[in-house]
């Protein structure tokens, strides 16, 4: 996978507030990671949902798309294999973001 940057990262009003967000995404693979290993798929849910909102907002298209993709897989009650799939996708998305550089 390559890059993934923010639509939003030469917009000087926006800059600031992508690269927090940007800066906190290893503790969110990190909680991802967490809830997984210990089944606690609610958890999981809620934190797919919250990054499928967050992803858009601060540019970030794919994020958003693979987060629903979780989502979605969490909501139908899909099988453990698909879940982890799904999950093992959104942090390698998450892995492949880049922090924007401040102007």
């Amino acid at each position: 996978m390559g890059s993934i940057r923010s639509a939003y990262e030469n917009d000087p009003d926006m800059l600031e507030i992508v690269r927090e967000f940007a800066g906190e995404l290893p503790a969110r693979i990190a909680k991802l990671e967490a809830h997984l290993a210990a089944n606690e798929m609610r958890e999981l849910q809620t934190l797919a949902h919250q990054l499928k909102g967050a992803g858009g907002g601060y540019g970030f298209a794919q994020i958003t798309e693979v987060a629903s993709r979780l989502e979605q897989a969490l909501k139908s009650g899909a099988a453990e294999p698909e879940i982890k799939d799904r999950a093992t996708e959104l942090c390698a998305t998450l892995r492949a973001v880049v922090v924007p550089e401040t102007r």
